[in-house]
C-alpha cells in the first residue's frame, strides 16, 4: 500500500489535466490530488493509474475515468456532512472522493467480488463510508433515506423511481441515462412531485444491472 512522491507528482499532473478539461470545483480537485488512485486498481495498471482513462477492475466492471468522477462529483455540490447515496461502489474510488469532500457516504454494490474487495480496502486507506451495502442499486437504501444527493456510477436505461423517492427536497440526483451512450443527467428535487432536469452531454458507462449476483 505504498504512495510515493512520484505518485503525488502524477496526481498533480492529473489535476492540471482535469482543470484544462473544465473542472473548476477546488474541493473536488483537492480530493483527487490526495487520493492514491493506483491503490484502487490491479497493480498491473499501476503505471497508468493517473492517466485520464477508465480501467477494468474485475466482475466486468471498470474504475471510471477521473474526469467522469470529477464531473459527477462537481454536479453533486457536496457539502460537509451531506448524506450521499452512491449506487455502484465498484473500485471504491468515487466513494473515496465523496468521503474526502466531507460527505457521509452510503454506498451499494451488487457484485459480490467487488463488494468484498472494496470493503476490505477502505479501512486500509482510512476511508470510512457510513454504510457499505451489498444489494440492488435500483432499490436504493430506503432505511437510510432521505439523502442530500444521490450519484449513480453506471449507465441506466431509466431513472429508478425508488431513488427519486429517497432524495430530499432540494436534493440532487446525478445519473448517466441511456443504453449504449449515456447522457449525464442532473435532477434537482423541487417539491414532493416535481424535479428539475438538466443534461450535460455524452458519457460512457458500464450498464446499471438490476438484482444482485
Amino acid at each position: 500500500m505504498k504512495d510515493t512522491a512520484k505518485h503525488q507528482g502524477l496526481r498533480n499532473q492529473l489535476v492540471t489535466t482535469l482543470e484544462q478539461k473544465g473542472i473548476t470545483d477546488r474541493a473536488v480537485l483537492d480530493a483527487i490530488k490526495k487520493i492514491p488512485r493506483h491503490l484502487f486498481l490491479n497493480s498491473s495498471f499501476e503505471d497508468f493509474a493517473y492517466q485520464d482513462k477508465a480501467f477494468p477492475i474485475g466482475a466486468g466492471q471498470t474504475i471510471s475515468q477521473p474526469y467522469t468522477v470529477a464531473f459527477q462529483s462537481q454536479l453533486l455540490e457536496v457539502k460537509k456532512d451531506h448524506k450521499v447515496l452512491e449506487i455502484g461502489t465498484g473500485s471504491g474510488y468515487q466513494t473515496a472522493v465523496l468521503f474526502m469532500l466531507g460527505a457521509k457516504v452510503f454506498t451499494v454494490e451488487r457484485q459480490s467480488e467487488l463488494f468484498k474487495t472494496t470493503s476490505n480496502l477502505f479501512p486500509k486507506l482510512n476511508i470510512r463510508p457510513k454504510h457499505v451495502s451489498f444489494g440492488d442499486g435500483y432499490k436504493g437504501l430506503p432505511n437510510f433515506a432521505p439523502f442530500d444527493s444521490i450519484i449513480v456510477t453506471a449507465g441506466a436505461p431509466f431513472i429508478p423511481q425508488p431513488l427519486m423517492a429517497q432524495l430530499k427536497i432540494g436534493g440532487r440526483l446525478v445519473i448517466p441515462l441511456g443504453e449504449d451512450v449515456q447522457i449525464m443527467t442532473l435532477l434537482i428535487r423541487k417539491n414532493e412531485t416535481q424535479f428539475e432536469k438538466h443534461e450535460f452531454g455524452e458519457f460512457r458507462f458500464v450498464p446499471l444491472l438490476e438484482d444482485k449476483n
